[in-house]
């Protein structure tokens, strides 16, 4: 898929959905909640709602490249999701590996490239290394950059960005003076990303949960109710919808585009 490619379908949905290319999120970031909920609202194991989880992430990923999103992060597993019950954690290690072995078709497919935010420690070896093989993989793709939050927390990403600056001025590689804003940004996991240009939460739930702290200062929040196992492409069109309508300033008092 060229760039221009990838640029038109953004232009026809656009067209389709009666906003204009400026009002359309360029990144889209998706803290993904309710797996649990929806298996025992439907008197099902949670391993089912974490299962059918998996399925819709494989369609949005689709339903993203379709309408010309540029940039895709979802939270999947945070640092502090270590503390759920350990029977539920080999599970959840179990559909990674497997997510990352089959999603690379549909990577391949959509000129997508793979990108992981967060710490490998603690990760099994196998979902390591699988991960690895889909970086390698679709690292030389230019559509799609799909982000995957996984063994991720935002307050351990900026602490380790920290550690790395001061690392490099210790050595002489940075003087402490010219550190500023960018100085931090190339140094976190989503370093070379966009910021998101909108946050969706599913499940309702009105928190961030140690999400990209420094990276959504200006992000448009979106929450449905909606369990994410039931998140589809009419759900991910109304949230670009609501963004459109946003009026983004940036502390000023005129509309950015």
């Amino acid at each position: 898929m060229t760039k221009n490619t990838h640029y038109e379908k953004m232009l026809k949905t656009t067209e389709l959905l009666g906003i204009s290319p400026e009002q359309f999120p360029k990144h889209i970031a998706i803290i993904m909640d309710g797996n649990g909920r929806w298996a025992e609202e439907r008197d099902l194991p949670r391993f089912e709602g974490h299962r059918q989880g998996g399925k819709v992430v494989e369609r949005i990923v689709q339903d993203c490249v379709d309408m010309g999103i540029e940039c895709l992060t979802l939270y999947s597993f945070s640092m502090q999701n270590w503390k759920r019950p350990q029977a539920e954690i080999d599970f959840l290690m179990h559909l990674y590996t497997r997510y990352l072995i089959e999603i690379r078709p549909t990577l391949e497919r959509n000129d997508a490239r793979l990108y992981h935010l967060g710490r490998t420690d603690n990760l099994p070896d196998v979902v390591v290394n699988e991960l690895h093989k889909t970086i390698d993989i679709t690292k030389k793709y230019t559509g799609l950059k799909l982000a995957l939050a996984l063994n991720y927390g935002s307050r351990e990403e900026i602490v380790d960005s920290i550690k790395t600056i001061a690392q490099k001025v210790k050595q002489g590689q940075l003087n402490i003076d010219d550190i500023n804003e960018q100085t931090v940004n190339d140094h976190l996991y989503t370093a070379g990303l966009p910021e998101p240009d909108m946050i969706i939460r599913t499940s309702g739930e009105m928190r961030i949960s140690n999400f990209l702290l420094w990276q959504i200062s200006y992000a448009e929040f979106y929450v449905t109710d909606t369990y994410w196992p039931d998140f589809d492409k009419e759900q991910l069109t109304k949230a670009i919808v609501e963004y459109s309508k946003r009026k983004r300033r940036f502390g000023d008092l005129k509309d950015k585009k």
